[in-house]
């Protein structure tokens, strides 16, 4: 019975350390930009965007269409920074433990 109660123990540890690792997550940012920094997007470690910054120079009629693009490569861009943080701020919580690609804890 020992070896269960140790299984028991070790799943309680990652628990907890998961539940630190998405208290953590909360409290970062990245940000993602497109057009050569004439868009930015700030992105919060559960998705949320947090600010957008636009280049003077797209605010006209004529550039809109290339405007919209470029929010869309941003955010993006942000996106995909937040799931590497987000691998790696797991991979050092589960001790090294490789996770598989793509995965992402529920609620994140």
């Amino acid at each position: 019975m020992s070896g269960f109660q140790d299984m028991m123990k070790k799943a309680q540890a990652l628990q907890s350390k998961m539940a630190d690792v998405e208290a953590r997550l909360e409290t970062l940012e990245v940000l993602g930009t497109a057009g050569g920094d004439l868009v930015k997007i700030t992105l919060s470690g559960k998705g949320a965007v947090k600010a957008v910054a636009l280049d003077p120079s797209l605010l006209r009629e004529d550039e809109r269409e290339v405007l919209e693009d470029l929010i869309v490569a941003a955010f993006a861009d942000a996106k995909q920074k937040m799931a590497a943080l987000t691998q790696k701020e797991m991979a050092q919580a589960m001790g090294g433990l490789q996770l598989p690609p793509g995965f992402t804890p529920p609620g994140l």
